[in-house]
């Protein structure tokens, strides 16, 4: 099982490589038309991993993807890690200073019980070696702790029609460039794959859409409970981690 991974992603054009972290960043902080009204739909994203600390402050809490750290406008966690080996992202951010610590990848985290969540907004569909990444989650949470997860429903025609008809028309005229190379790059993970993951490690995955199920909808939300660790120890364990 999972013997595509890790995936690869092909390096991209010296056109793209040159606006690329540009691009990056205008599409996490919503600078752009379109990547603007995207990220009002994006709230969805951010208020259902959210949703369990709208009254608690107590929860230990790890993102793992926190770009821009923008899920902290939803979030009242006071202990708070992240994973993000993007810098550029948040080293100017006021935010940074409600960060208890930072890591540039999970593998630096001891697997130990130590958070009541794990989360993640819009990041699984970028991880090469993704069963590795939720293998170690089932390690790291505590009893009762959940893995909880929002992601795009990538691989379907409804979200390949949002991003082309918005992000991918401005990218078009602006640069006059195709955004799906840039898509392709990024989205590694289908959204069907992401959730054959989840349901193998977790014996119970509370899914949620944004929309008419996971065929007609734009985002899918994962709340991700009963982690196997006797799976996640023999994965990580066959891959020499």
């Amino acid at each position: 099982m999972f013997e595509n991974y890790p995936k690869i992603r092909q390096e991209l054009p010296e056109e793209y490589r040159m606006i690329y972290i540009n691009q990056y960043k205008e599409n996490r902080e919503g600078e752009s038309t379109a990547s603007g009204l995207a990220q009002k739909m994006e709230a969805w994203l951010h208020k259902k991993v959210a949703s369990d600390v709208n009254d608690s402050t107590e929860k230990v809490t790890l993102e793992l993807g926190a770009g821009t750290l923008n899920q902290l406008d939803h979030e009242k966690t006071k202990h708070y890690d992240i994973v993000e080996p993007f810098s550029e992202l948040f080293k100017d951010s006021p935010k940074l200073q409600r960060i208890n610590k930072v890591y540039d990848d999970i593998s630096e985290i001891e697997l130990t019980p130590r958070y009541d969540r794990i989360t993640s907004i819009a990041t699984f569909e970028h991880i090469m070696d993704l069963p590795a990444v939720v293998a170690r989650t089932c390690m790291m949470l505590n009893s009762n702790g959940t893995l909880r997860t929002s992601i795009p429903n990538e691989g379907t025609f409804l979200w390949t029609l949002g991003w082309r008809m918005t992000t991918g028309l401005e990218f078009k005229i602006k640069h006059g460039l195709d955004y799906g190379v840039l898509m392709r790059y990024e989205h590694v993970n289908t959204a069907d794959e992401i959730e054959e993951i989840l349901n193998y490690f977790y014996g119970k995955n509370k899914l949620s859409c944004f929309g008419l199920g996971k065929r007609f909808s734009l985002y899918r939300y994962y709340e991700s409970s009963e982690p196997n660790i006797d799976l996640a120890k023999e994965y990580l364990n066959s891959i020499g981690q």
